[in-house]
């Protein structure tokens, strides 16, 4: 049964949404899926930055609801936390965005040889 609150059902549809562009994401060709990746942490406009909103929006919410006594201090903590967190994750990410912005929009080509390991992938020789 859908519910009544059309925010409610907005939510919904987001999450919704959401869960399908992750689906996408994982068959797309690599650069249409860099492009994506580049909007999702694009701090203007990207999907992180509005969900970083909200919960900021949320916590303030919850923050008047807590000194009213109709919310446990702990959820506005918590919102707050979280709040932080994706700002903080956001800030880091936005290092990385001009990197995903221009990789996204060259073509896909076949490299002529094997990129280099990542250092993070290299292994050790014992």
């Amino acid at each position: 049964m859908p519910h009544s609150n059309p925010y409610v059902r907005l939510a919904d549809e987001i999450a919704r949404q959401l869960g399908q562009l992750g689906d996408h994401l994982a068959i797309l060709p690599p650069h249409e899926a860099t492009q994506v990746i580049a909007r999702v942490v694009d701090p203007a406009d990207g999907v992180l930055a509005g969900v970083t909103h909200l919960v900021s929006v949320s916590s303030m919410f919850a923050k008047v609801q807590a000194e009213r006594g109709a919310l446990p201090a702990e959820v506005w903590l918590a919102l707050g936390r979280a709040s932080n967190e994706l700002d903080a994750i956001g800030g880091d990410l936005d290092e990385h965005r001009e990197m995903l912005q221009h990789a996204g929009n060259r073509p896909d080509t076949a490299p002529a040889k094997p990129p280099a390991p990542a250092p993070l992938v290299v292994r050790r020789r014992r």
